[in-house]
């Protein structure tokens, strides 16, 4: 696993140990960053399910100004630390242990923002659409932000949810990837 492209391109990433994660392929991380970008003029970048951190990584080195990388597990906490002090920017990042619906409320104590949200979250546990809801209850996406969803094939994500615009479904293989962009404002 590697950093694709831009400033940190080509260094390597560490997966997190163990069953408990699936790292997104190289292959999927450049298309996903082909469609949304694929380089960035700034913008903040929340990773809910961060895993080894690959996602909010590849987003810093192309671009976006911060990320804010969020997983509840020990070990993906202790590996995100490790990739992100591979791109020598730490300052660029904030890394935070805790369940993501917990988290995300403490980011909208602390008006938070974002103009990209990553959600890769375990396949037997996608709640997206509902922690979709709760960023906009929450107030923490700014207008015409960028949802990325990597699912499986199962999670059949609808084109038509309010107050977010469908714009593409890539599939590969098990994989698929759904974009949505936030018409509202907050």
């Amino acid at each position: 696993m590697r950093i694709v492209a831009g400033d940190f391109g080509g260094r390597r990433l560490k997966a997190v140990p163990g069953m408990k994660t699936r790292p997104t392929t190289d292959k999927i991380k450049e298309s996903m960053f082909n469609i949304i970008g694929p380089y960035f003029d700034g913008g903040k970048v929340l990773d809910l399910y961060a895993g080894s951190g690959g996602l909010a990584i590849e987003a810093v080195s192309r671009g976006a100004e911060h990320a804010t990388l969020v997983d509840r597990q020990y070990q993906a906490i202790k590996t995100i630390k490790e990739n992100v002090e591979v791109t020598k920017k730490e300052d660029a990042f904030s890394v935070i242990k805790g369940d993501a619906k917990k988290i995300i409320v403490q980011l909208s104590k602390e008006k938070k923002q974002f103009d990209y949200v990553f959600f890769d979250p375990p396949y037997k546990q996608q709640d997206i659409m509902n922690m979709m809801q709760k960023l906009l209850d929450l107030k923490l996406l700014n207008s015409k932000a960028l949802i990325i969803c990597e699912t499986d094939q199962e999670a059949k994500l609808p084109e038509k949810i309010a107050n977010f615009t469908f714009l593409k479904r890539v599939d590969y293989g098990i994989t698929e990837l759904t974009f949505y962009v936030f018409e509202g404002s907050n």
